[in-house]
């Protein structure tokens, strides 16, 4: 079978990394969470005073790029491989609600964005890899095989983001969930530099009403057809 690139955008909570994992380990594919890339990005400029609520200094992150450094590395117990900035595992630290309240900010940056799509574009050189994001089918790989766009409303998205934080022992309420999700929708799609846009060539995927296994084995569907496609 050959290998091919799956990108897959859309809206914040729409269960992105989780498909695409489940993707990866399927097939064998390496997966890169582009995110996890952009809430690091955000969790340097909290931890050193660049941004906090009603002030970012968007030019000092700027000048400070390049003593960002992030990587990859597979966690075998996990299946799937975390986050680290500056040689520190931020997996969990990155995953806050207080960073996801900052993070869209961080990714409209267009010297952020350049940064890491640099970044991104060199993963992906090999092929046989699934990246989520938000402009993975737009900017990092226009020429993916097969393109996702995940979609869902905000309040389906709300009440899974908000489960999976109770579980993890955050204290916060739906309401300040749903809200973070809507700004975030806003945000995402108004800025200025590679906005969230649906592919031309995307095929949709609304999971308001599916469940994770009815949308792994939708989507399985579609890659196979899609590598059956290319031989």
């Amino acid at each position: 079978m050959n290998k091919i690139t799956i990108a897959i955008d859309g809206y914040s909570s729409t269960g992105k990394s989780t498909v695409a994992k489940q993707l990866a380990k399927a097939l064998g594919y390496i997966y890169v969470d582009s995110g996890a890339m952009y809430r690091a990005v955000t969790l340097y400029a909290f931890q050193n005073g660049l941004i906090s609520k009603g002030d970012f200094n968007k030019e000092a992150l700027i000048h400070q790029l390049d003593k960002i450094e992030l990587s990859f590395k597979f966690n075998d117990a996990l299946g799937y491989a975390e986050v680290y900035l500056n040689g520190e595992n931020v997996e969990r630290k990155i995953r806050t609600l207080e960073i996801s309240g900052f993070v869209s900010q961080v990714a409209a940056v267009a010297e952020v964005r350049a940064k890491l799509v640099v970044i991104q574009k060199k993963i992906g050189e090999d092929k046989g890899v699934v990246m989520d994001g938000r402009d993975i089918g737009t900017v990092v790989f226009p020429n993916a095989e097969l393109k996702l766009f995940m979609t869902a409303s905000a309040e389906k998205r709300a009440q899974r983001r908000y489960k999976e934080l109770k579980e993890r022992g955050d204290d916060i309420t739906y309401e300040a969930v749903l809200q973070n999700v809507t700004e975030r929708d806003y945000i995402d799609s108004h800025r200025e530099e590679s906005p969230l846009i649906k592919a031309k060539d995307a095929i949709e995927i609304d999971n308001s009403d599916l469940t994770l296994e009815e949308q792994f084995e939708k989507i399985l569907r579609l890659v196979k057809m899609t590598t059956e496609g290319i031989e």
